[in-house]
């Protein structure tokens, strides 16, 4: 008889002394006396042996399966199943996978108990890359040229010619004032002045009497016919009559000037177009009526070609140092935030501009607005490249601010107020960064160069690219 395994024998061993016990009470009873308790026992001990004898046998077939490597014939022939191997083998795999989890969480309970309260680092990179320092400031796109036309003399406006929009050419009519009371003050200048003429030649005629009665005068006091006194007389006429003249001569003058005056002030009656350009705003209506006086009327504001334009922004102070005339520069506008606008620095004005104790520079940028997008007046974000940066070795500039944690606290003295903190301490010895070694952050000192306010260059340290260098730590609570 065989068996799958030994503990099956086993469990058929104490199956059948419990089933063999049952029978030999039984036989016992109905026997009776000591014979019968003999003769179980007698039963008892051979079935006992018998079933020794086939669990050693198949211990025995075991043995053999073992030392013929497990050889499927060996088995076949003995009549002896695998069902023994498939369960010796998953028991001793699970006891396996159970060691190797107890090993592995023994590892990781280690590993956090060394890393409990060490904060967590974040990293970059060290990379190669093209930097370009820039300035930024904001100003307003104008026209390059903006001419306010205004009304020179009083009056109604009785026609306008143009309206928003519209372009003009220098000399086109843009408006007109009633020119009534100026035709009349021409007209009035104009007698005046024939008047003074006529004065002037009366005058004339006077001198000439008066210089011939002098002439007289003297002949006669040669030959003793008038005297002194008479000639004195004569004299004196003579000089009142140039006199006069003279007087007359000077009223044409003012005549003269005063029709001048008016035909002038008829002529701006006409409100022409002082440049070739663009009507931005119209500010008068016809009926309107204006007054010339000590500030002149506005009624039109003209712009130069659109097509060429310029924006004015201010510099800061602490900016002016690297901007130069002709760098170059680009901007961009709320009304097209997707596009960026070439420019170049035209001018750089040396008259400071103060607002709020912040003291800034003008600075002139051209803009060719050949595809007419930008208008007067749009407010610009520019930015101004002062210097370039071909492929540099650069870190972040996260990396460069970072101190560890334990570096930032406040050492306190003996005096009881904080010292200065190992951050400061640290930026007064020079640029660093720090880098992992294991857990731990070091130091590694640098010297840096450009920034363009998110990398920075490296011209000197123990880097290189690909190298980890820390840009902050959180804290475990």
């Amino acid at each position: 008889m065989a068996y799958d395994s030994v503990d099956a024998c086993d469990q058929l061993v104490r199956r059948k002394r419990f089933d063999e016990g049952a029978h030999d009470r039984s036989v016992a009873r109905t026997k009776g006396g000591q014979e019968g308790e003999t003769h179980s026992d007698t039963i008892r001990e051979g079935r006992g042996n018998n079933t020794a004898l086939d669990c050693a046998a198949m211990n025995d077939s075991q043995r053999m399966i073992g030392a013929n490597g497990g050889d499927p014939e060996v088995v076949a022939t003995l009549g002896i199943g695998q069902r023994h191997v498939v369960a010796r083998v998953i028991k001793w795999s699970l006891l396996v996978v159970a060691v190797v989890g107890l090993i592995l969480g023994g590892v990781l309970l280690y590993r956090r108990s060394q890393t409990r309260g060490l904060p967590t680092y974040r990293t970059q990179p060290v990379v190669r890359s093209d930097i370009q320092v820039t300035i930024s400031a904001t100003g307003t796109v104008t026209a390059l040229s903006t001419v306010e036309v205004g009304a020179e003399v009083s009056g109604k406006v009785v026609k306008v010619n143009v309206d928003y929009n519209d372009r003009v050419k220098k000399g086109d009519v843009l408006a007109e004032i009633d020119p009534e009371q100026l035709k009349a003050a021409v007209d009035e200048a104009t007698a005046r002045v024939r008047q003074s003429e006529a004065e002037i030649r009366q005058a004339k005629a006077t001198l000439a009497e008066a210089k011939q009665n002098l002439v007289r005068a003297e002949a006669q006091l040669a030959q003793g016919l008038i005297s002194q006194k008479d000639v004195e007389a004569a004299r004196a006429a003579a000089a009142r009559a140039e006199a006069s003249l003279s007087s007359a001569m000077a009223s044409a003058t003012v005549s003269q000037a005063t029709l001048k005056s008016a035909k002038n002030k008829l002529d701006k009656s006409v409100i022409v177009s002082p440049i070739d350009g663009i009507v931005l705003a119209r500010l008068v209506e016809p009926g309107q009526t204006v007054t010339a006086g000590f500030q002149t009327p506005l009624l039109f504001k003209l712009a130069e070609d659109l097509r060429r334009m310029r924006l004015t922004v201010y510099v800061d102070e602490a900016d002016i140092g690297r901007a130069k005339e002709g760098q170059e520069a680009s901007f961009t506008v709320d009304a097209f935030p997707d596009r960026v606008f070439p420019s170049r620095v035209l001018s750089l004005r040396n008259e400071p501009k103060t607002d709020q104790n912040v003291v800034s520079y003008e600075a002139v940028l051209a803009v060719d607005n050949s595809e007419l997008l930008l208008r007067p007046g749009m407010t610009a974000t520019a930015t101004i490249i002062s210097d370039t940066r071909k492929d540099v070795l650069a870190v972040p500039n996260a990396a460069l601010r970072f101190v560890p944690p334990a570096a930032r606290k406040l050492s306190i003295g003996m005096s009881g107020r904080p010292r200065e903190t190992t951050e400061k301490s640290a930026q007064k010895k020079g640029a660093r960064v720090w880098v992992l070694d294991g857990l731990n952050p070091v130091e590694v000192p640098v010297k840096t160069g450009a920034s363009d306010g998110t990398l920075t260059e490296i011209v000197k340290g123990e880097l290189a690219v690909g190298m980890e260098v820390v840009v902050d730590a959180v804290e475990k609570k």
